[in-house]
């Protein structure tokens, strides 16, 4: 059975593992088509942070996860990996024609949190770019563009997490009005892969093709990061995509939770890295 963003492959799995939970004694329990995979956590810890990992064998069916219950039932800001679909939209609704329109820079400089200044963002992008780079003012006039309700019409269309705007269209993904469970996450990159998004084809081949961050003759991994800080105030560190070797795609989704000290922007993928070496990717042998 295909996996879908709506979750019905891992109810399941979550009772299982509740009963597993409940009986004392018992180990080694999990339903035919998920493995949950607790050896990950030492990366994890390694790092002083706690979250989630999973990956999606499309072609047997089956996922690999690390702390099933955060993967499936825990809904987060999906700060910059909204891009994916700011962008999707965006394309759609010809309020971005291709990826190599322009948006001027509006002269304000940027700095991040740590006082660097943000020497990537100050300047005229393309959307490319803009993704690669992560450029939040890009994607904010993007999202004024697109409209309020042009952009929660969609939002509902997709089922995109709990679906909601809030107050400002610029910035509903980043301040914990919308929040969206790394399980649906998964789901969106899966069906974006194989092009099952209702957008058409073009806008979806465009959009999976800025995701591709490493091609090399052993492996594609393409992903987007996020980083955001959560109603409690940790800091959220996300990474969202696939892992494809020889023409076979594997889907994942990291989600990580820590204080604000942490230097989560590099951390995110190191940490994603170990995990998928750990798992035999990346070296060609898959």
């Amino acid at each position: 059975m295909p996996y879908t963003a709506s979750s019905a492959l891992l109810q399941p799995a979550k009772k299982i593992l509740l009963v597993c939970l409940l009986i004392a004694g018992i180990a080694g329990c999990s339903p035919n088509n998920v493995s949950v995979d607790d050896s990950l956590g030492k990366y994890f810890e390694q790092r002083h942070v706690r979250g989630t990992f999973a990956l999606f064998d499309n072609g047997q069916g089956h996922f690999t996860v690390y702390n099933l219950l955060r993967y499936r039932d825990s809904a987060y800001l999906p700060a910059s990996t909204f891009k994916i679909v700011n962008s999707l939209i965006g394309l759609q609704t010809g309020r971005v024609s291709n990826e190599k329109m322009v948006i001027p820079w509006d002269g304000v400089v940027r700095i991040f949190p740590n006082g660097d200044t943000a020497k990537a963002w100050n300047q005229d992008l393309t959307m490319e770019k803009a993704f690669e780079v992560s450029a939040v003012p890009y994607y904010q006039e993007v999202a004024r563009r697109i409209g309020k309700d042009t952009m929660q019409f969609w939002l509902d269309s997709l089922h995109y997490g709990n679906h909601t705007i809030g107050g400002r269209v610029d910035s509903f993904w980043l301040d914990n009005s919308l929040t969206i469970t790394p399980d649906e996450q998964l789901g969106l990159v899966k069906r974006l892969y194989f092009g099952q998004l209702p957008f058409q084809k073009r806008v979806q081949d465009i959009v999976k093709k800025m995701m591709v961050r490493e091609n090399t003759s052993k492996y594609i991994l393409a992903y987007k990061g996020g980083l955001g800080t959560s109603g409690n105030g940790n800091e959220i560190g996300l990474m969202v995509g696939w892992v494809e070797e020889n023409r076979h795609p594997y889907f994942f989704v990291l989600n990580t939770e820590g204080g604000r000290d942490l230097p989560m922007a590099n951390m995110r993928l190191d940490l994603l890295k170990d995990i998928l070496k750990q798992l035999g990717f990346l070296e060609g042998k898959r």
